[in-house]
């Protein structure tokens, strides 16, 4: 990271910051050593869904339903998941439903490439 990015950012300004599996911008509100207590303004990654410890694996006990934060939801980030945020901060729900669907759309191509490789197995196995 750069040397202006690990700076503490000034109360006020603007940051993108990572939650979890999410990425947001938001606005600086309070700094506490190596902590930053951020106002979520804007979703810009919706978080993964299913077992963090186990990606990709539908099979798990418990596949956790992961929320997007909150319009103005309050969270301690530590100072090395802030960044610099550029540009205008987008709507809150139109930044949501960006992400969200950016989601979706990066799941089932995820699906379409299993599939396209399930045929390529499942011809080479008659194949083989």
């Amino acid at each position: 990271m750069a040397e202006q990015e690990k700076r503490m950012p000034e109360i006020g300004s603007i940051v993108a910051f990572a939650n979890k599996t999410g990425r947001y911008a938001g606005e600086v509100m309070e700094t506490n050593g190596s902590r930053v207590l951020v106002k979520t303004l804007a979703v810009l990654k919706h978080p993964e869904q299913g077992d963090l410890h186990h990606p990709y694996d539908p099979d798990v006990p418990m596949f956790h339903e992961r929320r997007a934060m909150s319009y103005t939801e309050k969270t301690y980030v530590p100072l090395g998941d802030i960044g610099p945020f550029r540009g205008e901060v987008p709507d809150y729900k139109a930044s949501l439903m960006d992400a969200l669907r950016a989601e979706i759309e990066g799941l089932d191509r995820l699906r379409r490439w299993t599939e396209r490789g399930m045929d390529n197995l499942r011809q080479l196995e008659k194949e083989y």
